[in-house]
């Protein structure tokens, strides 16, 4: 363990690293409150790797995580972590192939990286069994009962094993959140990093007051003039995500585009571009909201207003990760500003305006 951490170049833990680790090993059930960015996979991960090192080779871990991104970025923390201890790890999620899944679940592997739709598949089929499991994440449990996984989450935890250990973590804590926390966790102790529902404190923000139909125009303009090296769009529709990318290449800007309409393969390939630098802008919908581990994200662009409060903190996530600095512009048309007052309200500051001429209302 760790060769693996020095290999990686594990030098010093980040604070939810440093508070969570230690319990998890415990074997306390845990709930661990923290943005993106905080390096809260790897507070999950080192333990759990930990623990399966002496025992039976046999599924005793399941991570579920809302999105096959994050799912597979899971996936690469264990392979990463845990590159001398010899166990197997299985992402399983929609949209590939479902025969693979199967051969793996019902050959063994210790560990089981998961969304809930598709697990729930395998385990009504009986492909695979979690009757002596040990450890139970829930991963980005906001965000998963935020797309409606809960009658899915309830569900499998009622096939998992009853004496394991359990632990949560979230960006947030809605009531959702705690009522499920309060169902499935016993005694957790409470690991919080930072403000809850605060907006990271690494990252700047910025609002660019914009009729909508200079909004492409404006980002042209911003990404022609400014130094923005890798730039996360994110636009409130998977049409307005084409259409934004369209634009952009007709203005000679390399973009690509990530939403659910796109195919598993194309959204990884949208990635690898992206993280590779090949293009130099992503637009996405809010699917891309969480699980996107790159580092070196510039600047986060809301080309729509969050209609969530808490989806901004998420967006904006994307960029001032580990400790790092970015910028997050928010493009605010005259029906959006109502929103941008909640956002505020939520993260607890007021966000600087920039009028840009020709682009701020009525000019």
């Amino acid at each position: 363990m760790l060769a693996a951490l020095r290999d990686a170049g594990y030098v010093h833990p980040t604070p939810i690293q440093e508070q969570a680790v230690p319990l998890a090993l415990k074997g306390r059930d845990l709930i661990g409150l923290a943005q993106t960015g905080t390096g809260k996979t790897a507070a999950f991960t080192i333990p759990i790797i930990e623990r399966l090192l002496d025992g039976p080779h046999r599924t005793r871990a399941l991570i579920l995580t809302p999105t096959r991104e994050l799912c597979v970025q899971v996936e690469e923390s264990f392979k990463k972590y845990g590159v001398h201890s010899g166990l197997e790890v299985i992402p399983v999620y929609g949209g590939v192939g479902y025969d693979p899944q199967v051969k793996a679940l019902r050959g063994g592997v210790d560990v089981v990286v998961a969304t809930p739709g598709r697990l729930l598949d395998h385990l009504e089929k009986q492909n695979v069994s979690f009757d002596e499991l040990e450890v139970l994440v829930l991963d980005e449990a906001d965000r998963m009962l935020d797309m409606g996984f809960a009658p899915q989450i309830n569900r499998i935890v009622a096939q998992v094993h009853a004496y394991r250990q359990t632990l949560l973590f979230s960006a947030t804590m809605p009531p959702e959140v705690e009522a499920l926390a309060r169902k499935y966790l016993r005694k957790p102790v409470v690991v919080q990093v930072g403000r809850r529902s605060g907006a990271a404190l690494t990252v700047q923000h910025f609002v660019y007051p914009c009729p909508k139909e200079k909004k492409s125009a404006l980002l042209t303009e911003l990404l022609n003039t400014k130094a923005m090296d890798s730039v996360l769009v994110f636009t409130r529709t998977k049409h307005g995500a084409d259409r934004v990318v369209r634009h952009l290449e007709k203005e000679g800007i390399n973009a690509g585009a990530m939403h659910a309409d796109k195919t598993q393969g194309q959204r990884t390939q949208a990635l690898e571009d992206f993280k590779s630098g090949k293009v130099r802008v992503l637009v996405a919908t809010d699917i891309a909201q969480r699980g996107l581990d790159i580092s070196g994200i510039t600047h986060v662009i809301n080309y729509d207003v969050p209609q969530q409060a808490e989806d901004y903190v998420h967006r904006i996530g994307r960029t001032g990760r580990a400790a790092s600095t970015g910028d997050a512009f928010t493009f605010m048309s005259a029906d959006e500003i109502a929103m941008v007052r909640t956002i505020e309200r939520v993260i607890g500051q007021q966000i600087p305006r920039i009028s840009v001429p020709g682009y701020d209302f009525g000019t």
